[in-house]
């Protein structure tokens, strides 16, 4: 993967986890002295132009966690009553892209949405009434419950937390985001348990 095209997280100055944001945000944050500290890995230095009074040429390097004095909109997120959007590629990486009937693991396109209490039985469109289904399965189960479908639900859904849904939307984490990440999950999230997973493989 290009080095470039490496996601930073962002913090607030207390370490709260913020967003994602590309280099290009983060050399800004630091040129307009945003930056409080950094975390994580050197990734890589960005070069600039040369000072026409000290002809000393700008370099402003780039870690993989910055953390910032300004929130921008991503504080808006940090309550209590903040229910992250639900959309289908952070619903996948909730339920480890497993079809959370026949426990197989799929591609994103050989999976759907599945309903759990479908709407047309008054079901809502919310994080604690879907999981991630292959599209066999939400054929056979269709407009039904599990229940009257005689299908079995493998894991319970559960709505992210602020700090969860940072790393649903995470393109290729970084083993020292996912373990700043990790710290601020729930002590029983499951997706503590992957990340343990995956930082052990």
């Amino acid at each position: 993967m290009d080095a470039f095209s490496q996601q930073i997280l962002r913090t607030d100055a207390s370490g709260l986890p913020l967003e994602w944001v590309d280099f290009r945000a983060a050399v800004k944050l630091h040129l307009l002295g945003q930056v409080v500290y950094t975390l994580g890995h050197h990734l890589f230095d960005v070069h600039g132009g040369i000072n026409a009074l000290t002809h000393e040429r700008s370099i402003v390097p780039v870690h993989s966690i910055i953390a910032t004095r300004s929130h921008g909109k991503a504080w808006r997120r940090m309550n209590d009553h903040f229910t992250p959007p639900l959309n289908n590629r952070a619903l996948f990486q909730r339920d480890d892209h497993v079809c959370l009937y026949c426990g197989e693991t799929f591609l994103s396109r050989q999976l759907s949405r599945d309903h759990i209490e479908p709407l047309s039985q008054g079901g809502r469109d919310d994080w604690n009434n879907v999981v991630t289904a292959c599209v066999r399965c939400n054929h056979r189960k269709a407009g039904r419950t599990p229940e009257q479908a005689g299908m079995q639900l493998l894991a319970i859904p559960f709505t992210p937390t602020h700090a969860e849904y940072v790393y649903l939307e995470g393109h290729n984490v970084l083993a020292d985001q996912m373990s700043f990440l990790r710290a601020h999950f729930p002590r029983e999230s499951r997706l503590r348990r992957k990340i343990d997973r995956m930082l052990d493989g």
